[in-house]
């Protein structure tokens, strides 16, 4: 064989063998972002097989004219991604070996494969070539353990969070009904002649936002997780709290209950982390005049409504309003980024509201600029 070509292939078997460890360590990198670090750290890997999947079932489901049909179709998008996640981390590993045991060793490609995958999956029915790459065999067989042993102890931990954000949503729908609304909760109290201990509603929320901040952030995956039931979502129900809390505060002529003023505190920063995450634009500090979403119209007609049913409120409505909309503004482009990043079923004042272009968050995050 020719000098030339001998170094032609030389140089070959060179890169195969950096571009393979390149594969591998970029699948390690990415399970340890996605599973082990306990803060919400950017993966390309994983957002570029969620963004897939989000494509795949948004297709699927475009053709579904009902809405539980089409709920229930969304509702398999999250799993699915999460099992695709792994499934690529584990395509990345067996190809990125098989290029290193293509490189290393005089055998062809078929060859490195087999080793590759029998090691992979602990086979066990090919062997190297080369006496010395067994410690090849045994780290890749390692990595594939490492890997799985990481997705079946992420699992549990993500269904437990799960259940315990949808015990919450359970819960409001006794006080807001379903799909939820702050209109709803509001009268539901008054008809009861609880309304002073509608109190009761902030505390254990603050509480619930505080937990889905930390486990949303840290775990975003279960961003895309739907609810247990057609009408539920987090991102609706968090709306609903949010805007009781804010009609509570600027209207209703009630002792004032600084419980729920920390309850809107604790929320708006809840959806300003996740939505951060995805790279979803919003002002960290605005205007209290800043526009909203919601019309004075529509503020004065559930005003309109309070009154009809005996709701004190307070004289004054033009100044409700302008502390209607200081307060809504903390949340109101986080919420319904949220709703349309999630495709969170009809709601009032939150995914009703949001028919603006679809969020497609990119593969790889800008970097932050400070203000």
């Amino acid at each position: 064989m020719a000098p030339s070509t001998i170094a032609g292939v030389l140089g070959l078997r060179i890169l195969a063998v950096v571009v393979g460890t390149v594969m591998v360590g970029a699948s390690i990198v990415s399970a340890v972002k996605t599973v082990v670090m306990p803060r919400a750290s950017s993966s390309a890997i994983t957002r570029s097989v969620f963004l897939a999947m989000r494509q795949v079932f948004n297709l699927v489901a475009r053709g579904a004219s009902d809405p539980e049909r089409r709920d229930r179709l969304l509702a398999g998008y999250a799993p699915t991604a999460l099992i695709a996640t792994l499934a690529t981390w584990l395509l990345l590993v067996l190809v990125g070996f098989t290029l290193i045991f293509w490189g290393l060793e005089d055998a062809g490609w078929l060859h490195a494969f087999d080793v590759s995958g029998s090691s992979l999956f602990t086979l066990g029915f090919t062997t190297s070539v080369e006496s010395w790459t067994s410690i090849l065999v045994f780290l890749e067989a390692g990595i594939g353990l490492f890997l799985l042993a990481l997705m079946i102890s992420y699992l549990p931990s993500l269904y437990a969070v799960y259940a315990r954000r949808e015990v919450g949503i359970a819960a409001l729908e006794v006080r807001a009904g379903s799909p939820p609304s702050a209109r709803e909760m509001i009268l539901r109290y008054r008809r009861l002649e609880r309304l002073e201990e509608i109190h009761e509603v902030w505390v254990d929320w603050q509480r619930w936002f505080a937990e889905v901040e930390e486990s949303h952030s840290s775990y975003p995956a279960l961003v895309f997780f739907r609810g247990s039931h057609l009408d539920h979502s987090w991102v609706t129900s968090a709306g609903a709290v949010l805007d009781a809390a804010s009609l509570t505060v600027s209207s209703v002529e009630i002792p004032r209950d600084v419980e729920a003023e920390f309850c809107i505190r604790a929320g708006y920063l809840c959806l300003r982390e996740i939505a951060g995450y995805f790279d979803i634009a919003y002002d960290p500090d605005p205007r209290p005049d800043a526009p909203i979403s919601i019309t004075r119209e529509e503020f004065l007609a559930i005003l309109a409504r309070f009154e009809e049913v005996g709701v004190p409120l307070k004289p004054d409505r033009e100044q409700a309003w302008l502390d209607f909309a200081g307060w809504r503004v903390n949340y109101d482009a986080p919420l319904l980024a949220l709703a349309r990043l999630t495709d969170a079923p009809p709601a009032e004042w939150s995914s009703d509201r949001s028919d603006g272009p679809r969020i497609r968050p990119p593969v790889l995050r800008r970097r932050k600029r400070s203000r």
